[in-house]
């Protein structure tokens, strides 16, 4: 049998789209391709988003970032010495972006100016850390990407 060149140009129509249509149906139904949003509120994240940009920017003003520090027990972070630890009040995020089950937060509850997040609660690997504190009715904010 002879196929004419009409006949091929349809085939190679037919064979492209049933490979692109075979590749689509197998990326939306595999658990391995992960479709999240990096929040599951993005855009009631984005609204607030002049706050955080303020509150770095008050953290800079008044030179008060925190300093990290790998340690063998965890992540040490250092907040300036000048405040009295007592009066902060806030949260630590650590964001993995591999993985969101990783993610954590927790309050800020300082003894000293330290703060450890223990080891065994980070892997290795690309992580986004987020400082969100109060100090004398002043909101700062502190971020920061580190490789644990």
């Amino acid at each position: 049998m002879k196929i004419n060149w009409g006949t091929g140009i349809v085939l190679a129509f037919i064979a492209f789209i049933s490979f692109i249509v075979f590749f689509v149906v197998k990326m939306n139904l595999d658990d391995s391709a992960n479709h999240d949003l990096v929040t599951e509120e993005y855009y009631k994240a984005e609204l607030g988003y002049q706050k955080e940009i303020d509150a770095e920017n008050n953290a800079n003003d008044h030179n008060v970032n925190i300093i990290t520090e790998k340690t063998p027990e965890g992540l040490l972070l250092k907040f300036p010495e000048t405040l009295d630890f007592n009066k902060v009040k806030g949260t630590v995020s650590l964001y993995r972006p591999s993985n969101k089950h990783l993610d954590f937060d927790f309050p800020i509850s300082l003894s000293n100016s330290h703060l450890l997040v223990p080891d065994k609660r980070l892997l290795d690997g690309r992580w986004d850390i987020k400082v969100a504190w109060e100090y004398k009715n002043e909101e700062f904010l502190f971020k920061k990407n580190i490789t644990y």
